[in-house]
C-alpha cells in the first residue's frame, strides 16, 4: 500500500489503509418522520456551483440587525470574511430571541454529580435575567467593553454558559480554559490573549471529591505576571452561596465573590451590542506540547450561523427535545453543542457536572430516564470508559433516544456497534461527526433522516463542505482506492476560524501553507485547507479518519495509521480501550506498540497478548504486529478521558513523560513505566542515543498540533 518514487525509495505519500468496508444502516421511518431535514432537494441547494449563497440557509436561521451585503469576501487569502455588513449580538440570538414564545421552557438542566442535590432548571426568562446581570457587573465593575478579552477558567456549572453569553451581550471576547488544566496553563492563555479579568469559581464536585479550584486562580495569576501580564480582577463564582470550598485565601483588591457583587446589580438590564458579523466572539485554545497554544479566533456572525444550522439539522434538535451533550465546555464541542448552537434554536439542554461514571457506570443512563432525554451527545473516549465499566447497564433504564451523536475522536466499529445496539437500543440514529476545534463545527457527518449510517465511517462532507484527499505530493486521491491521504478542505466555510490570534503567519503555515498552489492568488481555489488529519474515502463516498498525519507509525517505509491498528486491538472480546505508539527500533525504524486496558472479569496473561498480535496481523497485516503488547489495568487518560498516548509512547522509548498534571489518573504512569521498563531492560531493549528530533516526535506523539 505504499508508493515508491523514480529510484525505487518508498515516499511519505502514503497511509496505508487496510479497513474492511462495513455495513450501511438506515435510518427507521419513525426519525425520518419527524426529522427537521427530510427532503432530499437539500443536497441540490448546497451543490457546488452555489457556493457560497448557500449558507444563507444558516445565517436565515438567525436574527440579524443589520442584513449583510456580502456573503463572503475573499479578498485577503486566507483570511475569510463571511455576511460582511451584517451585524448581530450573539446573547440576542441565544436567549432574547426566544422570550416570547419559550419563556418558561428550560434553557439548561443542570445535574449536580451528587446524586442527591436537587437540578437546577434555568428557564430561558432567568437566564435572560442571570446574563443581563452579569454583563451590567462586567460593564460597570470590572469596566469591560467590546474587544476587550476575559479568561474563564470554570468547570460544568451553569454559571459558565452566563458568563459567556454576558461576555457575548457587551461584545466582550472570551477565553475558556478548560477546568482540568492547571493554573499555569491558564496563566499561558491569560498572557496570549491580553486579558487583565479572570473568571473562576471555588471548587467543584469531581469523581466524588470537592476540589479545590481557586487555589489554580492564584497559580494562573502568578505566572501570568511572571510572564509580563497583570490580572486586574478575579470574579469567584461559589458552588454553594455563601459557603466557600476553597482553602486559597482571597487576595483583597483582586479578588472578589460574584454572588456578592451581584446584590448591586439585581433588576439590571443591558441592552445587546450590535457587533460586526466579522467581530471576534471568543478565542478557544488548542493544546500542544511544543509549542505554545494557539488561540483559534472565531467570529460572532459565521461562527454562530454554521452551529446554528448544524445544531438544527445534523443534531436534529426541536424545541421540544431535551438534548444533552455530556461533553466539557472547556472544550469546542462544548461550546458549539452545549452552549451557542442548541441555543440559538431554542433547545433545552443538559449540563452535568461530574464524571460519567460517578458513583457507578448507571449514572449517565439513570440522568437520561429521569430527564427523559431523547438525544445524547459524548465522545467515543466517554463511550468505551462506559462499554468498560458497565456494559449491560443501558439496558436496565427506560430511557428513548432518537438520535446519538458521537464527536472528538474516530470511533472504532467495535464501539459504535455497542453504542448503536446497546446505547441507542437500536432505536436511536447515530451521527458520526468529523471536525476540529479550529472548524468551528462538523466537517463530515451523515444527514440523519436522509443519510445512512456506517460504522467507523463520520460519512461524507457535511452540507456544503467539499472535502478532498491529498497524497504528500499534492495529487488527488481517488474514492475506493483503498489509499488513505491528507485530508483537506477545498472551500471555506462560515464556521472556520478567522486567525490564530496574535499570530496570522502561524495560521497561514500551519493550515495552508502545505497544499496552497499560489502565495499570491486571490483565489479561494488555491487555498484549501491543511487539517493535519489521515483519511481514506470508499467508492460511496464516505470518509473515515484514520488519525492525525504525525501520529502515523512508520514501519520501514509502510506507513500506519493508529487508529486502525486500536480498531484492530478492539475486536478482541477482553480489551475495552487500546492505544498504538511508535517504538524506536534498530532495524525498522519503528515498531508499533500497544497498551491496553481490558473490560471487567478478564485478567492479562500471555492468551490476551497473542490475540491482540493475531487480530492486527490478520486484519491489518504482519507488517503491523505489535513488537508488544502491554496490559495495563488503567491507561494515563486526561480529566475529558482522552488517552495521552504521549505518556505511553514516551514510556515505551524512555523520554521523559513531560507534564502530567491534567491527567486524570497520574498514579498510573509510574505502575505503566516500571513495567514496561522493567521487561525492556531485561530484554536488552533499550535504545540508546536517540537524537533530539525524536524525542520530539515522540513527546508530541498524539497531541494536537
Amino acid at each position: 500500500m505504499t508508493q515508491t518514487n523514480q529510484d525505487g525509495d518508498v515516499s511519505e505519500a502514503q497511509i496505508a489503509s487496510h479497513w474492511r468496508e462495513e455495513e450501511r444502516i438506515h435510518p427507521g421511518a419513525a426519525f425520518i418522520s419527524q426529522a427537521n431535514m427530510a427532503d432530499p432537494s437539500v443536497f441540490e441547494r448546497f451543490t457546488e456551483d452555489r457556493f457560497p449563497e448557500y449558507y444563507r440557509e444558516y445565517a436565515d436561521l438567525l436574527t440579524w440587525d443589520k442584513y449583510w451585503h456580502t456573503t463572503l469576501d475573499t479578498s485577503e487569502p486566507p483570511f475569510w470574511k463571511w455576511f460582511v455588513g451584517g451585524k448581530l449580538n450573539a446573547s440576542y440570538n441565544c436567549v432574547d430571541r426566544h422570550l416570547d414564545e419559550h419563556r418558561n421552557k428550560a434553557a439548561f438542566i443542570w445535574v449536580s454529580e451528587l446524586e442527591d442535590e436537587e437540578d437546577r432548571v434555568i428557564t430561558y426568562q432567568e437566564l435572560y435575567v442571570r446574563v443581563n446581570e452579569f454583563a451590567a457587573l462586567l460593564r460597570d465593575f470590572a469596566g469591560l467593553k467590546a474587544g476587550d478579552r476575559v479568561t474563564l477558567h470554570m468547570p460544568m456549572m451553569p454559571e459558565l454558559p452566563v458568563a459567556m453569553l454576558a461576555c457575548a451581550r457587551l461584545g466582550v471576547i472570551h477565553s475558556q480554559v478548560f477546568g482540568g488544566f492547571s493554573g499555569a496553563a491558564c496563566g499561558d492563555r491569560i498572557v496570549d490573549s491580553g486579558s487583565n479579568t479572570l473568571i473562576t469559581m471555588d471548587g467543584y464536585h469531581r469523581s466524588g471529591g470537592m476540589l479545590d479550584h481557586k487555589v489554580k486562580a492564584d497559580e494562573a495569576v502568578a505566572h501570568a505576571e511572571a510572564n509580563g501580564a497583570k490580572v486586574d480582577k478575579v470574579l469567584v463564582w461559589r458552588r454553594y452561596k455563601g459557603q466557600y470550598q476553597s482553602e486559597s485565601p482571597m487576595v483583597e483588591g483582586r479578588d472578589y465573590f460574584v454572588d456578592d457583587l451581584l446584590e448591586e446589580y439585581t433588576g439590571r438590564r443591558v441592552e445587546p451590542v450590535s457587533m460586526p458579523a466579522e467581530a471576534p466572539l471568543f478565542l478557544m485554545y488548542t493544546s500542544g506540547t511544543t509549542a505554545k497554544p494557539k488561540g483559534a479566533q472565531h467570529s460572532t456572525g459565521g461562527y454562530l450561523s454554521y452551529v446554528a444550522g448544524t445544531s438544527k439539522y445534523y443534531q436534529d434538535i426541536h424545541p421540544g427535545d431535551v438534548y444533552w451533550c455530556m461533553a466539557d465546555i472547556g472544550w469546542i464541542t462544548g461550546h458549539s453543542y452545549i452552549v451557542y448552537g442548541p441555543l440559538s434554536v431554542a433547545a433545552t439542554s443538559v449540563m452535568y457536572e461530574g464524571v460519567p461514571n460517578y458513583p457507578d457506570a448507571g449514572r449517565a443512563w439513570r440522568i437520561a430516564e429521569r430527564l427523559d432525554v431523547n438525544i445524547f451527545h459524548t465522545a467515543p473516549t466517554t463511550i468505551r470508559m462506559l462499554r468498560k465499566a458497565g456494559p449491560d447497564e443501558p439496558a436496565k433504564y427506560d430511557y428513548h433516544f432518537k438520535h446519538m451523536t458521537t464527536v472528538g475522536e474516530p470511533i472504532e466499529p467495535e464501539v459504535w456497534r455497542w453504542y448503536y445496539e446497546e446505547v441507542g437500543k437500536k432505536e436511536a440514529v447515530v451521527v458520526d461527526t468529523y471536525w476540529q476545534t479550529e472548524t468551528g463545527g462538523f466537517l463530515g457527518a451523515t444527514l440523519p433522516a436522509l443519510q445512512a449510517m456506517k460504522p467507523g465511517s463520520c460519512g461524507p462532507g457535511a452540507l456544503g463542505i467539499f472535502p478532498v484527499i491529498y497524497d504528500e505530493d499534492s495529487n488527488e486521491i481517488d474514492p475506493g482506492s483503498g489509499k488513505a491521504g491528507n485530508i483537506c478542505v477545498t472551500r471555506p466555510w462560515p464556521g472556520m476560524m478567522q486567525t490564530v490570534w496574535g499570530d496570522p503567519d502561524r495560521f497561514v503555515e500551519t493550515y495552508f501553507r502545505k497544499f496552497n498552489k499560489d502565495p499570491d492568488s486571490k483565489s479561494w481555489r488555491d487555498w484549501p485547507y491543511f487539517t493535519g488529519d489521515g483519511a481514506t474515502q470508499s467508492e460511496d463516498g464516505y470518509y473515515r479518519i484514520v488519525g492525525r498525519v504525525d501520529d502515523v507509525i512508520n514501519v520501514a517505509g509502510h506507513r500506519l495509521g493508529t487508529k486502525e491498528l486500536e480498531s484492530a486491538a478492539l475486536t478482541v472480546q477482553a480489551v475495552s480501550e487500546a492505544a498504538a505508539v511508535p517504538a524506536i527500533d534498530e532495524l525498522r525504524g519503528r515498531v508499533p506498540e500497544m497498551y491496553v486496558s481490558l473490560k471487567p472479569g478478564y485478567e492479562a496473561g500471555p492468551e490476551i497478548v497473542a490475540e491482540v498480535k493475531g487480530a492486527i496481523s490478520t486484519i491489518i497485516g504482519p507488517i503491523a504486529r505489535p513488537a508488544h503488547v502491554w496490559v495495563s489495568a488503567d491507561l494515563p487518560k486526561t480529566r475529558s478521558g482522552k488517552i495521552m498516548r504521549r505518556v505511553t509512547a514516551a514510556i515505551s522509548n524512555f523520554v521523559d513523560v513531560g507534564d502530567t498534571t491534567t491527567l486524570a489518573n497520574p498514579e498510573v504512569v509510574e505502575e505503566i513505566r516500571q513495567a514496561v521498563q522493567s521487561a525492556k531492560v531485561a530484554a536488552g531493549q533499550v535504545p540508546k542515543d536517540i537524537p533530539q528530533a525524536m524525542i520530539d516526535e515522540i513527546r508530541r506523539f498524539g497531541e494536537d498540533a
